[in-house]
């Protein structure tokens, strides 16, 4: 009797891809919704503009945004010898303590002071002087406690750059404080943008309601970790990084009414997808509240809320891509990866967008025998 194989455990490599230089966005488009959008189905992929979404959604069908606002999380200082150094912050902890990843070439120590250089083009409405002082407390996990002398948000808008991607290897420019922001923007705390949200604008938003396609939010705050390669060869010894992620109970509802409709539920991006499912798995359901979460979604993982993906194209070996090998099946998402670098598609942040259907069945078991 035919039996099927279990599913095919990958490793790391097999999530990786060669891509141009040249296909990755430095820049935002002018418009908004002028990017492109690839459709992915588990047989089928069509090119669109991001701007025919309202075309490939029914009325009734629920769109699940992420309203988190990126902040000027890149600090650039000193240390109290001289030593430049450089601080992401990754979360806030109270008005004057943050983590945060450190590069210089001596770490500071416990106790050792640093200091916050204001920009010069900055300096003269800043409401300090030209310097900010903080003291490096200790260590938790892979990041530095940090704690400032000012209150760290009055530190972060007079010192603070937009923490652009280590792939955009320009400086960050005037334009990029607002479209590096989605326009569902509202709740500081990201480190790094829900970049599936770049692509839409008002006239979109206006268009999918008039069509009867229905919105709303959950906040998870996209943490630096989100750039990070897997830098092991067997996923199950990769330790994901923690992300903070908050339900509203409208949310909620809306997808309880969904469901029930017989209507789908798409999520504009991985940090919705992956807030919805870690509520859904913590909870049987999903559930409003805030909570933190490590879920690390690879191919053989199942979906219990999310019908539909719109997201960006993912780096190479990153945990994204793996979710969205998941999500969409491990052989369809390679075949457009395929096709969108040789049709010349824009990667990563500032680039285009993909549509996902969830694969019914795991498209990477095995023949039976």
């Amino acid at each position: 009797m035919p039996r099927q194989n279990p599913v095919i455990q990958y490793r790391t490599s097999d999530f990786d891809f060669d891509l141009p230089n040249a296909q990755i966005a430095q820049t935002p488009l002018d418009d908004r919704a002028s990017s492109r959008l690839l459709q992915v189905g588990a047989d089928a992929i069509h090119d669109r503009q991001f701007r025919d979404l309202p075309d490939c959604l029914t009325p009734g069908d629920l769109v699940i945004v992420n309203d988190a606002r990126v902040i000027r999380a890149r600090l650039h200082g000193q240390r109290e010898t001289g030593g430049r150094l450089e601080l992401l912050v990754e979360r806030v902890l109270d008005q004057h303590t943050v983590w945060a990843q450190l590069r210089a070439s001596k770490k500071p120590r416990p106790g050792n002071r640093i200091w916050i250089d204001v920009p010069s083009t900055r300096a003269a409405s800043a409401s300090s002087a030209t310097r900010y002082g903080a003291t490096m407390l200790g260590r938790a996990g892979e990041f530095f406690v940090i704690q400032f002398d000012a209150e760290i948000q009055q530190v972060l808008n007079d010192a603070g750059e937009l923490p652009l991607p280590p792939y955009i290897t320009r400086v960050p420019q005037a334009q990029d404080d607002a479209r590096y922001q989605t326009v569902f923007a509202a709740r500081p705390g990201a480190v790094a943008a829900p970049t599936a949200g770049l692509h839409f604008d008002s006239a979109l938003l206006q268009t999918l309601d008039e069509r009867g396609v229905r919105m709303a939010g959950i906040t998870l705050y996209v943490g630096a970790g989100t750039f990070q390669p897997v830098r092991v060869e067997n996923l199950d010894e990769h330790e994901m990084h923690a992300e903070r992620y908050e339900i509203p109970q409208s949310t909620v509802d809306a997808i309880t009414r969904t469901k029930q409709a017989g209507n789908q539920v798409i999520a504009v991006g991985t940090t919705a997808l992956r807030a919805l499912e870690s509520s859904a798995r913590t909870h049987g359901s999903v559930t409003a509240g805030a909570n933190e979460t490590r879920l690390f979604l690879k191919p053989g993982d199942s979906f219990a809320v999310v019908d539909r993906l719109i997201t960006n194209f993912h780096l190479p070996r990153s945990t994204l891509m793996m979710l969205v090998c998941a999500f969409a099946g491990y052989a369809p998402i390679h075949r457009a990866y395929q096709h969108a670098i040789a049709q010349g598609y824009r990667f990563f942040s500032y680039g285009d967008a993909m549509l996902l259907d969830r694969a019914l069945i795991d498209t990477a078991l095995m023949d039976q025998t």
